[in-house]
């Protein structure tokens, strides 16, 4: 008899020796080895940059010009430097403009020169004003300059720990006469950076 036959006299232990087979052949692809890897980046970090600013002569008068006559000046100076980690377009602008006497406001006769005297060096060492390569930045009369926006002009884009020193040159105009006399003028300046 051959095996066939002898698998087909007896159906019950055929297809339990299948069965056994089939458990066998499951077993084995079950217990198969596959390889596998991983890589993993932990801790990512995201931070927001910061923008800021020191002033030397902050929440005081950059200069104070009294007793003027016509044709004198005053001058004082102020460091502006970015403190922070991003570079930034500063700017100034002027505000809170007071005359005493409005029918001849003296800030109309207060011609203004504003200067950069340039960056201070990475040791520290701190620009000369009066140079021939100071910057105007500004030129006209108290009262001209810009209370909006972005300022005087662009004082140019500091990289982070940048300073610089201006120079502010107040000049009491020839033309003021007497009616001008005993009148004064005060204006607030507001360093800006975007």
């Amino acid at each position: 008899m051959s095996r066939l036959a002898l698998l087909v006299k007896r159906p019950r232990r055929t297809l339990g020796a299948l069965a056994t087979v089939l458990a066998a052949a499951g077993l084995t692809v079950a217990s198969g080895a596959d390889f596998t890897a991983q890589s993993a980046n932990p801790s990512n970090t995201f931070s927001a940059g910061t923008l800021t600013m020191s002033n030397s002569q902050n929440n005081a008068a950059v200069l104070t010009a009294s007793n003027l006559r016509p044709g004198n000046s005053a001058t004082g100076t102020v460091d502006i430097a970015n403190t922070g980690s991003l570079s930034g377009a500063f700017t100034l602008t002027k505000s809170s403009l007071t005359n005493t006497d409005t029918a001849n406001p003296l800030a109309g006769k207060l011609n203004l020169v504003v200067k950069d005297c340039g960056k201070f060096a990475a040791d520290g060492t701190a620009p000369t004003c009066g140079d021939s390569d100071d910057v105007s930045k500004y030129t006209g009369t108290l009262a001209d300059m810009s209370t909006t926006g972005h300022g005087v002009s662009a004082l140019g884009n500091f990289a982070s720990n940048d300073k610089h020193r201006y120079e502010f040159t107040a000049t009491l105009d020839s033309s003021a006469d007497n009616a001008y006399q005993g009148d004064s003028a005060t204006a607030a300046f507001t360093w800006n950076a975007a």
